[in-house]
C-alpha cells in the first residue's frame, strides 16, 4: 500500500500523486477525486489535499506547520489568491535553495503570479490574467520582441496595440503586447531582483525578462513537483 497521496484540483483535472516517504511513485489526472484515486496503481494510507483549507494570508511560510491539507495563499491588497500547487512548486524550488531570496514568476493555467520570497516566506504577490488573455485573443506561444518592447515602454497603448495586431493577424505580436504590459506592471518585482521563472515551456515570461537583461533561471512545474511533495510531506510528518 502506498504511503500517502497528494490530491487536488489542477488545470488538467484532479491530479493525484502517490508518495512513498519522500519518493514520488506516480502521478495521474482524472475528472474527479474518485477517478484519480482509482487510477493509481495502489491505494493510499493517507491523503494530503492540495488547496484544501483556508488560504494563508501573506506574508506566510512556504512550508505548512500543520495539515491535513496544503492551502494556498491569499492577499488583501492587491486582492489575490494563489493555489496550493503553486505553493508546492515554491517548496520544491526552495528545497535546494533554503536561503534564496528573490522573486518567483509562476504560471499556473490561465494565471501568472509574481511572488516575492524572503527567509522561507512568501511576502507579497501580484497576479495577472495574461495567459488567459493570450488564449482568448488567439495569441501565439512565443512573443514578438518588438511588440513586447512597445507595450513595456507604453503600456497605456495596450488596447490600441492589440487591435493593430488583431487586424494584421500577427499572433506573436498579440502575445508580445500582453506580456510587455505585464512586465511593465510587474516592474517593481523584477527590476534589480533575483528572479526565477516556474512555467511550462516555452515560458515566454522568461524570454521577455532576458530581453530586458534580467538574468533568470527557468523551471518546469513538473521538475519541482517531487521535491515540493517531499518537503511538504516532511514538514507535515507524512
Amino acid at each position: 500500500m502506498t504511503g500517502w497521496v497528494a490530491l487536488g484540483l489542477a488545470p488538467e483535472g484532479v491530479r493525484a500523486c502517490a508518495m512513498q516517504g519522500d519518493r514520488l511513485l506516480e502521478q495521474v489526472a482524472a475528472g474527479s477525486e474518485a477517478a484519480a484515486l482509482e487510477a493509481l496503481s495502489e491505494p493510499a494510507d493517507r491523503l494530503l489535499r492540495i488547496g484544501d483549507g483556508t488560504p494563508a494570508a501573506l506574508p506566510a511560510p512556504i512550508l505548512p506547520k500543520a495539515g491535513p491539507g496544503l492551502p494556498g495563499f491569499s492577499q488583501k491588497a492587491p486582492a489575490d489568491v494563489i493555489g496550493g500547487w503553486v505553493r508546492l512548486w515554491l517548496a520544491g524550488f526552495l528545497a535546494t535553495r533554503p536561503d534564496w531570496d528573490g522573486v518567483i514568476a509562476a504560471t499556473e493555467g490561465p494565471v501568472s503570479h509574481w511572488i516575492q520570497l524572503s527567509a522561507g516566506e512568501a511576502v507579497s504577490s501580484q497576479s495577472f490574467l495574461t495567459p488567459r488573455l493570450v488564449d482568448a485573443l488567439g495569441g501565439a506561444e512565443s512573443p514578438d520582441a518588438d511588440a513586447m518592447a512597445d507595450s513595456l515602454s507604453r503600456p497605456e497603448r495596450l488596447a490600441a496595440h492589440l487591435r493593430a495586431a488583431e487586424v494584421s493577424g500577427n499572433r506573436q505580436a498579440l502575445t508580445g503586447h500582453l506580456i510587455g504590459a505585464e512586465l511593465a506592471a510587474a516592474r517593481p518585482y523584477w527590476l534589480g531582483q533575483q528572479v526565477a521563472v516556474i512555467a511550462p515551456p516555452p515560458a515566454p515570461v522568461a524570454t521577455a525578462l532576458k530581453t530586458q537583461g534580467v538574468p533568470c533561471e527557468t523551471h518546469s512545474p513538473d521538475d519541482l513537483l517531487a521535491p515540493g511533495l517531499a518537503a511538504v510531506g516532511k514538514a507535515l510528518g507524512m
